[in-house]
């Protein structure tokens, strides 16, 4: 593959968040820690200091029990134990075939970050970990994917945490993926592959987990399920704290009021406490009432102080963080140096950085993901051929067709010469009126106004008769955006990565962790 870069500024897709960050913007400074560059990153592995590394490594052996042939994860969870050792994470929901691309995109920069790192500072041991989100209860947003245009959804009764979701009624709808897939040896792979993970796994977190293992295994990527009593524990007292004493509550409104002081847009709410109490069927909010009791809200649930304390203490795997608190539970738990997330996950982080400090937790450095669009070479050759760049196909389609067509016509299509040469003779009208009679003035400037509407309508009709001439560059125009912008957005929140396995086969991921350069902080364009 090629790859051109381009400035995430000029693509006109993310957040003045995301780069006032990346420009490093003295207003965000305050929200953050170290840097996300070289520098910024050796600082982070000098001061990280990390306690529970033979409770992480104990709790992910047992999780990688099925797969001990995978000798480069479990090498890699070997590793956790020793003290130069350190992870990058990413993590996300648990969408059925991967959903969009940008899931894949964030591993890949996970894996590509740790080899940077381990070519940088030989001397320290470097694991990329995917955080599988399988405490998260939002089923409408995983339960579907999009291949070749085309929508294919699992419709499933679901309750509490989709991890524990059973996948003995998704038959139907991997079958309906597998047809998609058409016949070749790289369909029958992915087929295969789809196979083992959903009608073979007997959950939707062991389905993702296996999926996500045999995709990129290679790299020595270890998957985290948090959803444990072991890891839990070394998370309760913290649980205590949020629960009793709202400590999250308060610190992260202090950073959210910071930063929309700042300029800049709150990305999440924050509630008073940032715990779900999680069943086998049911993830539900918990409330502390008027009376000081804690409810379970539609469970028929309820805590005193001291029964709280005490379920904490017997059954911490029972208190679920919820999107605040996760980020927080992460870095108790990991020997993590950085976490790689999109833009909003970004911003949110940004939210939370007065309760790292409350908690004399190390604030990871944070990596925006790679963004990126793959296409071939037909749709590259296509695009220079009408004298445009890849750059310029990020303009809405509207405004890049006229610029074609102002930029390629024979003719001159704007009136800003003769609208010049009006506007001098209006100056000796007004001139004159005024001599006449001073309130003469604003009815020349009215008859002016009319006449400036005119000709702009003029200019619109002379540009709309041009593109006729320019019919076939237009449509052009019009199938490369939607090639690259399905629905008019970006390719990787659509479009599922199966269109790209089954036209490259496993080095298709081989070829995302050579090309894609998470320090770069550049849109990438492969094809």
């Amino acid at each position: 593959m090629k790859a051109t870069l381009i400035d995430y500024k000029d693509t006109k897709s993310f957040s003045k968040l995301l780069l006032d960050y990346i420009a490093d913007k003295e207003s965000l400074r305050p929200f953050y820690g170290n840097r996300p560059d070289l520098e910024g990153l050796k600082k982070q592995l000098e001061e990280k200091v990390f306690p529970y590394r033979k409770e992480l490594k104990q709790s992910l052996l047992l999780q990688y029990e099925d797969y001990q042939d995978n000798h480069k994860s479990i090498h890699n969870i070997e590793l956790l134990a020793e003290s130069n050792t350190f992870t990058v994470t990413t993590g996300h929901q648990l969408n059925i075939f991967t959903g969009p691309l940008y899931f894949i995109f964030k591993i890949v920069s996970s894996i590509k970050l740790s080899q940077t790192l381990k070519a940088n500072f030989p001397e320290y041991n470097f694991v990329p970990v995917f955080w599988m989100a399988t405490e998260d209860h939002d089923f409408a947003e995983i339960n579907h994917t999009s291949i070749f245009g085309k929508t294919i959804q699992w419709d499933t009764p679901s309750e509490g945490a989709t991890g524990r979701i059973k996948t003995d009624g998704i038959a139907e709808t991997v079958k309906e993926y597998q047809n998609i897939l058409g016949l070749s040896t790289n369909s029958e792979k992915l087929s295969s592959l789809m196979q083992e993970a959903y009608i073979k796994q007997p959950t939707l977190a062991k389905a993702t987990k296996h999926l996500v293992n045999a995709l990129f295994q290679d790299y020595g990527l270890v998957i985290i399920d948090a959803d444990t009593p072991d890891l839990k524990k070394l998370f309760s007292s913290i649980i205590k704290e949020d629960i009793i004493d709202n400590v999250s509550f308060n610190e992260i409104n202090k950073s959210t009021r910071k930063l929309e002081q700042a300029g800049y847009k709150a990305q999440v709410h924050i509630r008073e406490i940032n715990f779900f109490y999680l069943g086998d069927n049911f993830r539900e909010r918990i409330v502390e009432n008027e009376s000081g009791t804690f409810e379970i809200i539609n469970q028929n649930i309820s805590f005193t102080k001291t029964e709280i304390l005490k379920e904490i203490e017997n059954h911490p795997e029972r208190f679920s963080p919820n999107a605040v608190l996760r980020p927080l539970y992460q870095e108790v738990i990991l020997p993590n140096l950085a976490y790689i997330g999109g833009a909003a996950e970004v911003a949110y982080w940004m939210q939370l950085k007065e309760m790292f400090t409350h908690y004399n937790i190390l604030f990871p450095i944070l990596i925006p993901r790679n963004s990126a669009i793959i296409t071939d070479d037909s749709v590259a050759e296509k695009i220079f051929r009408l004298n445009l760049s890849f750059k310029a196909m990020f303009k809405n389609a509207t405004v890049l067709k006229k610029e074609y067509v102002r930029l390629h016509s024979a003719q001159r299509l704007n009136l800003e010469d003769e609208w010049r040469d009006m506007k001098g003779i209006f100056e000796k009208i007004k001139l004159r009126a005024h001599k006449i009679d001073p309130s003469l003035g604003p009815s020349t400037d009215a008859v002016k106004a009319r006449l400036k509407r005119s000709f702009d309508s003029l200019e619109k009709k002379l540009l709309k008769a041009e593109q006729r001439n320019f019919s076939e560059s237009q449509i052009q125009i019009d199938r490369l955006k939607n090639k690259l912008f399905p629905g008019d957005v970006l390719q990787e929140r659509v479009e599922n990565f199966a269109y790209y396995y089954l036209k490259y086969g496993d080095s298709f991921v081989d070829e995302l962790v050579k090309n894609l350069e998470p320090l770069e902080f550049k849109f990438t364009v492969l094809y």
